[in-house]
């Protein structure tokens, strides 16, 4: 289970580790940031490789570190953990089925799971995070080793800065991951999608004429960093979701210039507004889907103050077509939820979400099918789930398969299916980066029931058996495997 006594008060503890644990390599030599490292760690995520810490990048001031989360092994070292399954079973164990079921079953599940651990943040006085302070003249996003990552990005992007707002009328704090385009040393493009908490934030704001107070955190403890990508309900606080994976309240302190709390160990810290009404032109952008998003109009980011740590690393992260350093961290997310989605659809019995599809596009369940139609049932209440509302594929399969074994799934999908009865066809909202829709925003959905037909569904013929081997069979060529000299 989880180390008592989170082992990483920041990123530098955690890149130690790493070093430690032979998952780290030093790139000595200067590198540009401008394409050059996003080849270089594309390479090194497709090999499965280390995390990277480019120590003289040929742009800002400072070294960076990037791949940190490139294989289950470091995602599970950053949530100080031996397996992302731990958590889900420690979720698991404290969300009972005694708790109802559905949107208010998951936030009482993860209330309660909150709540008996107690962790709430913690607030300091003095931070590292604020030893070094820029302000007004000083203030210049070119100390940043920003990346372009692909030759027709519309410039600089900044993609691992955890954004800071609060509702104006609320007072509810949200933490969000979202790329940031340098527009000049002074402004980022806010890339606030339709479907973004701190998207609502800034619509309310407008509506007051108001500006909207924001804080973006670099180089946080690797949890903190994971929590702010956690598809969480509206009103759970990710750094009580952070102190629960911790195990340890997360140390916040106060901004300099705005109303707004930052986690105290960060490496960076950039404080300012963004002013109603105030768009500029953003992208395009090589994103996770593996094409470039379009130009469109964004919220502008004024920086007014900004703060860092004695010899700071910058965190960034390369997006593209799977696979690269996203995908275990999706990964996580649906080893550490699936709990919480049971709480939402008991019927699931597991589920995956492959990197192919860029997580979202496709979902695998497996179910004990019950009676007619279920699988149809499981794919409504999947569109109806918060974010899996965005899913475009759902394949359903019986429980008696692994759905992380693709091989098998496929042969599932393929032989099970009867396309005039089995396929579910339907229309909803898709992810905002989503090229392939005729329009932005929503589009088709298929459902695939890939599960054994039942008499009552109108199948007739009788569900054949499938052809296995018997485990005494199995038993005794295992037991004499090398007398066959096979290999």
């Amino acid at each position: 289970m989880a180390v008592r006594g989170f082992p990483y008060a920041g990123l530098k503890d955690f890149l130690a580790a790493l070093e430690q644990a032979g998952e780290l390599r030093r790139v000595t030599v200067p590198v540009d940031p401008t394409l050059e490292i996003s080849e270089v760690v594309t390479r090194t995520v497709g090999a499965r490789g280390p995390a990277l810490l480019f120590e003289r990048p040929t742009r800002g001031e400072m070294p960076l570190a990037i791949n940190l989360f490139g294989t289950q092994r470091r995602m599970a070292m950053a949530l100080g953990v031996e397996s992302v399954d731990e958590i889900g079973a420690r979720i698991g164990e404290l969300v009972k089925p005694e708790l109802p079921v559905g949107w208010s079953g998951i936030r009482e599940g993860l209330g309660k799971v909150m709540q008996l651990k107690s962790v709430p943040p913690k607030k300091v006085k003095t931070a590292p995070c604020q030893q070094v302070i820029y302000r007004d003249g000083d203030v210049d996003l070119g100390r940043l080793p920003g990346l372009q990552t692909w030759p027709d990005d519309g410039g600089i992007f900044h993609n691992y800065g955890l954004t800071h707002t609060k509702h104006p009328e609320t007072g509810k704090r949200n933490l969000g991951l979202y790329r940031l385009q340098q527009h000049s040393p002074t402004t980022l493009g806010m890339h606030w999608q339709i479907h973004k908490d701190s998207t609502a934030h800034h619509a309310v704001a407008e509506r007051r004429g108001e500006r909207l107070p924001v804080a973006i955190a670099f180089g946080c403890d690797p949890v903190v960093s994971y929590s702010a990508s956690a598809p969480l309900p509206g009103d759970i606080d990710e750094y009580l979701f952070a102190g629960f994976l911790r195990g340890e309240r997360v140390e916040m302190v106060d901004c300099l210039t705005v109303p707004l709390q930052v986690p105290a160990h960060a490496q960076i810290v950039l404080e300012g507004y963004v002013e109603p009404g105030e768009r500029l032109p953003e992208g395009p952008f090589g994103d996770h889907t593996g094409f470039y998003t379009p130009v469109e109009p964004f919220p502008v980011f004024h920086v007014e103050c900004m703060t860092t740590q004695r010899d700071p690393v910058y965190h960034s992260i390369v997006t593209s077509k799977p696979p690269q350093e996203d995908g275990p961290i999706g990964h996580a997310t649906e080893r550490i939820f699936l709990p919480l989605l049971r709480l939402l659809i008991p019927d699931i019995v597991d589920y995956s979400m492959p990197e192919a599809g860029v997580f979202h596009n496709c979902v695998i369940v497996s179910i004990r099918k019950r009676y007619p139609k279920h699988a149809q049932k499981v794919m409504s209440s999947i569109w109806g789930a918060h974010l899996l509302s965005l899913a475009k594929l759902i394949v359903v399969v019986d429980d008696d398969c692994d759905v992380h074994d693709y091989n098998e799934v496929a042969f599932r999908a393929f032989s099970n299916v009867d396309y005039d009865h089995d396929l579910l066809l339907t229309q909803g909202p898709v992810d905002h980066l989503d090229h392939a829709s005729y329009q932005q925003f929503w589009g088709g959905k298929a459902g695939v029931d890939a599960t054994r037909k039942l008499p009552t569904e109108g199948y007739t013929r009788g569900w054949p058996p499938e052809a296995v081997m018997s485990p005494e069979v199995k038993a005794l060529v295992d037991k004499r495997w090398r007398e066959y000299g096979i290999s």
